[in-house]
């Protein structure tokens, strides 16, 4: 299926006109029926309440988090069906060396670049990230519309998205920030988080 019979069938989904070009009035649309009528910034700093667990997949990899990032986690699979959109967490923790291993693909490894971030350099290596997919079904999509209004979901929790970074774009990525990473730059907070995690101090205390 291509990226516009997608659209066409999200759009039909929203009873909007189905063009299958992801224009304002669908975004709107999707903002409408994912976020509603919230627009008040403090909705996504309110605390996400605990709740039951999600599917199999998923709970492997919010088990690697740290336990702060369970709910967000939980409540972006919840609400994303909610709004008709099955996704699973497939990655979340991993350690430096898992991540020098990414950071050489496409560098001194076969494949293409995936990430700029080497060991201790990713959000990945200290439980606070995860990475979802999209799935139809049973089948995975590495691509589709609807990471984007899963980023919505996302943001409105109270998470980061990595659909809104300017270098390389992640759409599957989500990250929780501790509080006192507010307002931090994002070499700031990683070299605090290194410091930590060397000192055995907690990440979100």
């Amino acid at each position: 299926m291509s990226i516009t019979d997608i659209i066409k069938e999200v759009q039909t989904a929203l009873k909007i006109e189905a063009d299958g070009a992801a224009g304002p009035q669908t975004w709107g649309a999707i903002h409408q029926r994912i976020v509603g009528g919230k627009t008040n910034a403090s909705a996504a700093k309110a605390p996400v309440p605990t709740m039951g667990t999600v599917d199999s997949r998923s709970e492997t990899s919010i088990a690697t988090l740290q336990l702060d990032v369970h709910p967000h986690a939980r409540a972006l699979v919840q609400r994303a069906a909610a709004a008709g959109i099955t996704i699973k967490i497939i990655s979340g923790t991993r350690t430096f060396a898992e991540q020098d291993a990414l950071y050489a693909k496409g560098r001194t490894a076969p494949g293409n670049k995936v990430t700029n971030a080497k060991g201790g350099f990713s959000n990945h290596n200290f439980g606070i990230a995860f990475d979802i997919g999209v799935f139809e079904g049973t089948t995975y999509k590495g691509e589709s519309p609807k990471y984007k209004a899963v980023g919505a979901i996302g943001v409105d929790l109270g998470l980061e998205w990595g659909g809104n970074w300017k270098t390389i774009v992640d759409e599957p990525h989500f990250q929780l920030r501790p509080a006192w990473a507010a307002g931090l730059a994002e070499r700031d907070m990683l070299a605090e988080l290194r410091r930590r995690k060397e000192v055995g101090k907690p990440v979100f205390a």
